[in-house]
């Protein structure tokens, strides 16, 4: 694999940096049209699971860059910043190059011995799982994400969604009405959490196909 084909988070960047991340995001948004007009492709936005101080888990929008784009990026930041990002993508590229020496050797078995080693492994095999089923979701974005992006919060553009009927509320959650399934505006996304007891549950939510986000903000420009 390429160098180049490996990516850093803007969140990651914020850690590396000691930047606060609304701020690496608001640099990189900042940055984005020009980097759209010298390479034909905005940056590529995601999502990223946190966990809370007080508990539970949260989803926020995270930009994936290339290490081309982030040092394009840096170029923004001072001289401090710049230098702690090039040399984390020398630690990268290090580890990277030690990773696909080690692929290539002889491996031992590994036998799952221990009460935990076999949950560990049965969460990895759930995540894997959970994976493949978010495929289809892959490039698409939540609706706090798009409100984020038309500076409204998630409650306020949920309620347009609701009231244009796009989304109903059920149960403590949002889904897709019935009325727009099947016209390739969204695609359904899994989500696993623990309970207070420890206990693995599943939901899913809705997140915006390109046609969908396109949808939603000529509703919101109305």
């Amino acid at each position: 694999m390429p160098m180049d084909a490996q990516r850093i988070t803007s969140r990651e960047i914020a850690n590396i940096t000691g930047k606060p991340h609304k701020d690496v995001l608001k640099a990189i948004r900042a940055m984005e049209p020009a980097w759209e007009k010298e390479c034909g492709r905005k940056f590529s936005l995601t999502s990223e699971m946190i966990r809370m101080p007080q508990g539970g888990v949260r989803m926020i929008p995270v930009f994936s860059l290339t290490k081309t784009e982030s040092l394009f990026v840096a170029t923004k930041f001072n001289d401090e910043a710049r230098a702690r990002l090039v040399l984390r993508w020398e630690q990268l590229e290090f580890e990277q190059a030690i990773n696909e020496h080690l692929s290539h050797q002889p491996q031992p078995h590994l036998l799952l011995e221990t009460e935990r080693d076999i949950l560990q492994r049965s969460d990895e095999i759930r995540q894997e799982q959970i994976a493949t089923q978010n495929a289809p979701a892959d490039g698409c974005m939540t609706t706090k994400e798009l409100a984020e992006l038309v500076d409204m919060s998630f409650g306020k553009l949920a309620k347009i969604l609701v009231k244009e009927g796009l989304l109903i509320f059920r149960g403590h959650h949002y889904y897709l009405s019935e009325n727009y399934s099947g016209m390739g505006l969204a695609q359904e996304r899994v989500y696993q959490y623990y309970t207070l007891k420890g206990e693995v549950r599943k939901t899913t939510y809705p997140v915006w196909t390109r046609l969908g986000c396109q949808k939603i903000l000529e509703l919101v420009a109305e």
